[in-house]
């Protein structure tokens, strides 16, 4: 059975799209941008700072389900530009503790609302 996740802790969805869906102990979660979602704007700063800002949204997804980010197994990073590839991962590393989920990561020609970062997740539970 699929469930919709929503939270007023990350972004509303800006299109006809779920935050996150759960179906049986998967969860698929939409990709998050650098917003802050009590502004509705991007969070100030470059790359780094929206990736920390995309990251949080994760986390608030997660934990509205019931999941954390251990529970990641999946990640797909897009970037507007290759060449902040480098503080992205940075950031990125800091969320895992060592076990570190697959990923793809793609630089792209544009993201909604001209972000720089747009990170998506799927997590298992056990």
């Amino acid at each position: 059975m699929k469930k919709v996740i929503a939270t007023k802790n990350a972004p509303a969805a800006i299109g006809p799209y779920s935050q996150a869906v759960q179906v049986g102990n998967m969860l698929f979660a939409s990709g998050q941008l650098g917003i802050d979602p009590v502004t509705g704007d991007f969070v100030p700063g470059g790359v780094k700072e929206q990736t920390v800002q995309a990251l949080k949204n994760v986390h608030a997804i997660l934990a509205e389900a019931g999941y954390s980010i251990a529970d990641v197994v999946k990640t797909t990073v897009f970037l507007s530009d290759m060449g902040d590839f480098a503080t992205m991962n940075e950031v990125y590393a800091s969320q895992f503790d060592g076990a570190f989920p697959a990923r793809s990561a793609v630089a792209v020609k544009t993201l909604p609302k001209n972000g720089l970062v747009e990170i998506e997740v799927i997590a298992v539970k056990a």
